[in-house]
């Protein structure tokens, strides 16, 4: 017997505008979902850890792995790679897992083309302002940093009417809430239904094609 298909999440947002933070919380409060770990050329920041924030890779073994078709979807984003392993990916899925991906919009919309079914997530901060406020306070990147951060979020931003969802992130707690509706919901329809529970659709005799 095939393992059922897990759903898949994608969330997507400008630096800056608490999307890291979101998906941490997210996966602290929400058991059933697993993230997927994504590879960077950049070097680590802070105390990110190899294997836990992300895969810190050579420019030479990044270049390997998209020789290999390795990546499910890759882009360049503030000058450096990041790309999504298209093995990991494809096994939980299978296994049945709900997994969330937290990328840019560039590998949101490639993901999209893959998994068609795929919810993708977008977060907007509540003003200009105060996205610059964010990246300033987060103190780790230069004036000039800052400013092509900004510049791309405009670019970014534009992209929006491409995602299913838009979480606004002014107040933390209710973007948090916003965003476990959205997997909740995702959870209950029909087909996520079906994929969870065949014994009791076909118990109900509720067949794929019944009217």
């Amino acid at each position: 017997m095939q393992p059922q298909q897990g759903n898949l999440f994608v969330v997507a947002a400008p630096s800056g505008a608490g999307k890291s933070s979101l998906v941490k919380a997210l996966l602290e409060v929400d058991a059933r979902l697993k993230l997927s770990i994504s590879h960077t050329t950049r070097a680590p920041r802070g105390q990110e850890v190899h294997g836990r924030e992300y895969y810190f890779v050579s420019d030479a073994e990044f270049d390997r792995m998209v020789a290999e078709g390795a990546f499910l979807e890759w882009a360049q984003v503030h000058g450096h790679r990041y790309g999504t392993s298209r093995l990991g990916i494809e096994a939980r899925m299978a296994a049945g897992e709900d997994v969330v991906l937290e990328i840019d919009y560039q590998g949101a919309l490639q993901i999209r083309r893959q998994f068609p079914a795929a919810v993708l997530i977008f977060i907007l901060p509540p003003s200009w302002d105060e996205l610059r406020a964010r990246l300033q306070r987060r103190g780790e990147d230069s004036a000039d940093t800052i400013e092509l951060r900004l510049h791309n979020a405009a670019r970014e931003m534009a992209h929006v009417d491409h995602f299913d969802f838009v979480i606004i992130n002014d107040i933390f707690e209710r973007a948090l809430f916003d965003l476990k509706a959205i997997t909740h919901a995702q959870r209950l329809r029909v087909a996520a239904q079906r994929r969870a529970h065949p014994q009791i659709f076909a118990a109900l005799g509720l067949s794929d094609t019944a009217i």
